[in-house]
Order: C-alpha cells, then sequence, then structure tokens
C-alpha cells in the first residue's frame, strides 16, 4: 500500500495593497485575535509578497494566497484566485 505525501499548503485571504513589481503584488493579510490577558479583541497583520502570472491582481483587489516553493528571497506564496475586484469611484 503505497501512501501519498501531501503538503498541507496554508491559505490566506487578503487585500493587494502594492502591485508596482513586476509579476509580484503585496498582500495584507488581517486576522483578529483576542489579548491573552485583557481579552480586548485586536487586529494583527502581516504583509506578504506574492506571484500573480500576467496582471491578474491589482491594487484594492481581495484576493486568496497559497503558500509555495520559494520563488525569490521574499517571495514563498502565490495568489490563488481573486475573489473580488477592487471598485472603481
Amino acid at each position: 500500500m503505497s501512501e501519498e505525501k501531501q503538503k498541507v499548503r496554508r491559505v490566506f485571504v487578503g487585500r493587494v495593497v502594492s502591485d508596482k513589481m513586476q509579476n509580484t503584488v503585496t498582500v495584507l493579510v488581517e486576522r483578529r485575535v483576542k489579548h491573552e490577558l485583557y481579552g480586548k479583541v485586536i487586529t494583527r497583520s502581516a504583509k506578504y509578497h506574492a506571484h500573480v502570472e500576467g496582471g491578474l491582481a491589482a491594487a484594492g483587489d481581495l484576493v486568496e494566497i497559497e503558500e509555495c516553493r520559494p520563488i525569490s528571497k521574499t517571495k514563498s506564496w502565490r495568489v490563488a484566485k481573486v475573489l473580488e475586484k477592487a471598485r472603481e469611484i
């Protein structure tokens, strides 16, 4: 019986805050956590560089990113899908 080991890939949903690089977007991922001592709900955020082909995602878009092999020094995520396009005013 052969078992195939399948990598569990982390998936985050965030907002694209910058698309000024080639084939790369910066995604801001926010999460809400409860403070251990005081119990207040606070927002924690982190920025990730994600690989995107063909300018699929632009600034303001809501995207889903998934973990992948390291593509560059700072980039080990890729845009899996665009959930919502940014609204134009």
